[in-house]
């Protein structure tokens, strides 16, 4: 089909890939038992999208439960299989910030994995599901006391500490509490990660880690890192198990990846060294992009394993050094793609835009209002993110038109995707899918205007099932001490 025969096709972004066949579901983006039926209606594991909306409602956050399962199962097979020969294997810790609920964290212990969390609340929700403390970790730049004394109190695997002075705090807790805490200290490997600003983690001008170049003013002439290092080697009540960097999200690019494990394992030779220590672990992060749109291009986790092997095979044995035990930690890479989001439109219209660099030339663009928005995924609002689209409850032969898919907020940043081709016969009623929603969307959702956050249905085997009930408005009223 010709670009220039397109509705709005002036308007499109340059990567946006010319209009195909709208029907078509690229696996990339959708778990792998998401398909179109005969009818032409998109089904996951057998269901259609409708009977999920006559049952559940829209929006809906609607994840594959067995596709969860077997990207957890892959990256713990991958790593493992990769690093067998150098440190045994590798642990693998689901990022839970990315979406997190106590099926989900039942998932992850029953797949082999463990849980990383970064709240008190997370550490409580991991509580609730069953899992041990010895299987959980714990971020965050800005702990409180009392979620310090939680993870004291359920003996966690290990507090990854962020600064000087939390390290002191851990210590002063975990004397008090008469216990030790596992500790690995979170470093800023100077690596810019190609990915938007907001998710780049280290680099030196951001709140999290600690600085291997510039002196701490506590430090006497060290840096943070050597400093918060030698603390944690004389500290009684601290286990030091290592370092830990994650360099940020949605990254596609390895060599980022393996610049900071050459650091890591460089300095971690340092303090060995220096200090006459042998520090049993070394963290690696997350950060493993997905695909959003047709042209993100996501490593396979096989490739991933494989070329942080090689680094840090060839790393340690340059620094003649046993490895340390690896771990990694994968949130976006497991969930992302698992879970899309179910809408149903309501209002439609079309405005003439003016095309850039031609003035007086004017192109149409359709916008395609849903039933949520901003409220259930912030990602757009904040990173601007790209998503993807397609008409859901019906195959459509109409030719395509550019459209702008928008929530029902009170804000004109509202936009779920800012560009997509749409079927130009989408109509009010009609269901859309967003994939690719499994990851920081249901986590960041909000309250804005007053609408209840979605539930999330959980589908295997042709059954869908709640896991995370839908707010109500009297949920949102029930904390109002007005009434």
């Amino acid at each position: 089909m010709s670009q220039t025969k397109i509705a709005g096709a002036e308007l499109a972004p340059k990567w946006l890939p010319a209009a195909g066949d709208l029907n078509t579901l690229l696996p990339v983006m959708w778990s792998h038992d998401v398909e179109r039926g005969q009818s032409g209606e998109v089904t996951i594991s057998g269901v259609p999208v409708s009977e999920l909306k006559a049952e559940f409602g829209t929006p809906l956050f609607v994840m594959s439960e067995d596709d969860f399962r077997a990207r957890a199962r892959m990256f713990k097979t991958a790593f493992d299989d990769a690093f067998k020969d150098i440190c045994g294997g590798v642990d693998v810790y689901y990022a839970g910030k990315a979406f997190l609920s106590i099926e989900v964290a039942r998932w992850v212990d029953a797949e082999g994995l463990r849980l990383d969390t970064c709240s008190g609340g997370e550490l409580a929700l991991a509580r609730r599901a069953g899992l041990q403390g010895a299987n959980l970790g714990l971020h965050g730049n800005n702990k409180s006391d009392a979620e310090i004394r939680r993870a004291l109190d359920m003996e966690l695997g290990r507090i990854v500490v962020d600064s000087l002075h939390e390290l002191k705090r851990v210590a002063e807790l975990a004397t008090a509490a008469n216990t030790t805490a596992n500790v690995m200290l979170r470093l800023t490997p100077g690596v810019h990660a190609h990915t938007h600003e907001s998710i780049a983690t280290a680099h030196e001008d951001q709140k999290f880690g600690l600085s291997f170049i510039a002196e701490d003013p506590e430090a006497h002439g060290m840096s943070a890192a050597e400093a918060a290092s030698k603390l944690a080697v004389e500290a009684k009540s601290i286990n030091f198990l290592g370092f830990h960097a994650h360099i940020g999200s949605q990254i596609f690019e390895p060599e980022g990846f393996e610049i900071a494990a050459r650091k890591l394992l460089h300095f971690t030779s340092e303090i060995q060294n220096k200090y006459g220590i042998t520090l049993p672990e070394l963290d690696l992060g997350g950060g493993y992009g997905i695909a959003y749109t047709a042209v993100d291009t996501p490593r396979p986790a096989g490739e991933i394993a494989v070329a942080m092997a090689a680094v840090v095979r060839d790393t340690c044995a340059e620094l003649n050094m046993n490895a340390p035990r690896i771990s990694i930690e994968p949130g976006r890479a497991i969930v992302g793609s698992t879970t899309f989001t179910l809408y149903e439109t309501g209002t439609l219209k079309t405005v003439q835009v003016e095309v850039a660099g031609q003035p007086d030339v004017t192109a149409p663009r359709r916008y395609v209002s849903v039933d949520g928005g901003m409220s259930d995924n912030a990602r757009p609002v904040l990173y601007d993110a790209d998503y993807s689209a397609i008409l859901a409850n019906r195959a459509s032969g109409a030719t395509p038109a550019l459209s702008r898919v928008v929530g029902k907020h009170c804000e004109s940043g509202d936009i779920v995707v800012r560009d997509v081709y749409l079927p130009n016969d989408v109509a009010a009623g009609d269901l859309l899918a967003v994939p690719g929603t499994g990851a920081y969307c249901w986590a960041l959702a909000s309250n804005y205007n007053y609408v209840p956050r979605p539930p999330v249905v959980a589908v295997r085997n042709g059954t869908a099932r709640l896991i995370v009930r839908g707010e109500t408005e009297d949920d949102l009223l029930a904390r109002d001490l007005g009434a």
